[in-house]
């Protein structure tokens, strides 16, 4: 028969396990976008959880004391992360200050917690006791005991009342997620308070950690959905031309941009709230209900047209992904007006107004492409090492292609030179899911740091093919995607991402190579100066045929005194400015 005491050794060692188990799963679930407090719960609890059996384990008072005091890492942090996960989800903003406070009060507290044997501030007298199995490690509670109990009390009314305040007035909150988020802070205070006197031979805190953490699960795997779109590209799509609209599988409402419901007036004037059925609503039960349910009996039926406010509007029904995962539907909505006036013009009138449509064509093409040197320019400016080499490399890029298409006009034509000229600003556009801290830092990469800058060539190969997704111009898409995804390959398969050699490496990604490196040698970095027009020229030359493809040295050779003729007007233009 199993004693009391392995009983209690088996359950604290159990959560302590289960709260590992829970650990592994988020980090499965791990989407950047998650709120850094609840990725710190995950990481407290196992140390909270792993005092408690390590306290059941203890034989005197002072491997006891010592497990005594790590418990209250639960007490003082979990509940303090536990609040500010709450204020966060519920987009209520604390003040800078109210969260060092708060911070600044638990660490007060567990800091008096750990003189416990030392100091009689929070504990006196300790004792070392076993009772029923249970091992206890007991004191006179003092001043600052009771101090611990007062902040407790105040993060849970802090929680209640942001959760109430949310339920109630924020209707842009998930009120799911507000339910979800009220019974891991309901659990853990009532256990917190009631288990002494009701189960005085077991400790439950584990237990109810335990249950916040696989609630908070249910909260992280529904957060993606409520991520319409991604950090940089939120204030595109938000003020942008383009209205986003986002839907569950059951057609539950998950949110939309301004744009969205300046565009379809039944949006506009819904009564509906965040994860309201959308049949709730008679306005978007007769419009938005029909295009999703004919795009999910067919998914070839995504693209319908209506009118409103005296203009055209075209919506494309897709799915909502999270990643690769389809969690829903999304509908994107443009005012179609120019569009289809433009085709009437072309059905209807005679030659003579062609040349006005093909002007109006070209300003179509000419916003794509300063729309994309506008993406990739917002990328740049988050680097502090790169300001200007959009530019530059685009200069220098077309001085190099007009050598490459004299040697080789049959390779080197019109089409490509002009599809590469155009696709050189968004090498870099990968960038963007490159994290500030290693994108900005003033000098060199440390080897880790140089791990994560790699996976800018791969992003920025997906962020092209989503751009240029549906283009009527396959070859430029492709250019611009190998551009984006293997200009730091290697002749000798030295490179990166995906260590390619020789012709493996698409054409326009070795071209590409060439003005890069160039111009980053001729450039000043945070963390060099510029080399002289002779010391570049001879790096790159010595490259040839293992940084770079060696067919490509004839014509740098011919193009170098007009890429230094170019950067060296540049400079003085800057130094006049």
């Amino acid at each position: 028969m199993i004693s009391a005491a392995s009983a209690l050794q088996i359950f604290y060692d159990s959560m302590f396990v289960l709260s590992l188990l829970l650990m592994f799963i988020y980090l499965a679930l791990w989407h950047r976008h998650f709120d850094v407090h609840l990725m710190l719960l995950y990481v407290l609890v196992p140390v909270a959880n792993f005092a408690y059996t390590v306290l059941q384990r203890s034989t005197d008072l002072g491997s006891g004391l010592i497990a005594k005091k790590m418990t209250y890492v639960g007490g003082c942090f979990l509940m303090l992360l536990m609040t500010l996960l709450v204020f966060s989800l519920c987009k209520i903003e604390l003040k800078r200050w109210v969260r060092l406070l708060m911070v600044f009060a638990s660490l007060v507290v567990f800091l008096s917690a750990l003189s416990a044997g030392m100091l009689p501030i929070f504990y006196d007298n300790m004792v070392y006791s076993v009772e029923n199995g249970a091992v206890r490690v007991t004191g006179d509670a003092r001043f600052m005991h009771t101090a611990f109990y007062v902040l407790i009390i105040a993060y849970f009314l802090l929680m209640l009342g942001a959760l109430a305040y949310s339920m109630f007035r924020k209707t842009e909150t998930s009120q799911r997620i507000v339910r979800m988020l009220m019974w891991p802070v309901v659990v853990c205070v009532l256990i917190f308070f009631l288990e002494r006197p009701l189960f005085p031979q077991v400790e439950l805190l584990p237990l109810a950690y335990n249950f916040a953490m696989f609630m908070n699960l249910f909260i992280a795997h529904r957060l993606c959905l409520y991520d319409i779109t991604s950090t940089a590209v939120d204030s595109l799509i938000e003020n942008g031309d383009a209205g986003i609209v986002s839907f569950d599988f059951k057609f539950r409402y998950l949110g939309s941009n301004e744009t969205a419901k300046k565009y379809l007036p039944a949006l506009r004037n819904a009564k509906i709230k965040v994860d309201d059925l959308i049949s709730k609503d008679e306005n978007l039960r007769k419009s938005v209900l029909p295009w999703l349910t004919a795009f999910k009996t067919d998914g070839k039926q995504n693209r319908f047209t209506y009118t409103g406010d005296g203009r055209i509007y075209r919506v494309d029904v897709g799915y909502l992904l999270d990643h690769t995962t389809r969690r829903g539907y999304q509908l994107y909505i443009a005012d179609d007006t120019e569009n289809v006036a433009h085709i009437t013009l072309l059905e209807n009138y005679n030659e003579d107004l062609r040349t006005e449509v093909e002007k109006q064509t070209e300003h179509i093409v000419r916003m794509n492409d300063k729309f994309v040197l506008a993406m990739a320019t917002m990328v740049e400016s988050r680097d502090n090492s790169t300001g200007g080499h959009i530019r530059r490399t685009s200069d220098g890029i077309r001085i190099l292609l007009e050598e490459l298409k004299t040697e080789n006009p049959e390779i080197f034509t019109d089409k490509f030179c002009s599809d590469l000229a155009k696709a050189a600003p968004m090498h870099d556009l990968g960038k963007i899911a490159v994290d500030d801290a290693v994108l900005r830092k003033p000098g060199r990469y440390t080897p880790e740091e140089f791990e994560q800058m790699k996976v800018h060539a791969a992003e920025g190969a997906k962020i092209v093919r989503n751009v240029l997704e549906g283009t009527n111009d396959p070859e430029f898409r492709k250019i611009a995607e190998n551009v984006a995804h293997y200009h730091h390959e290697r002749w000798d398969g030295s490179g990166y991402p995906d260590g390619l050699k020789e012709r493996q490496i698409p054409l326009e990604a070795r071209v590409m190579a060439v003005a890069d490196v160039y111009d980053a040698l001729v450039s000043k970095r945070v963390y060099k100066e510029k080399m002289t027009f002779d010391s570049a020229e001879s790096i790159i030359l010595e490259g040839m045929g293992k940084h770079f493809d060696p067919s490509l040295e004839s014509a740098f050779r011919k193009a170098e005194p007009k890429l230094e003729a170019y950067y060296t007007a540049l400079e003085q233009s800057e130094g006049q400015s």
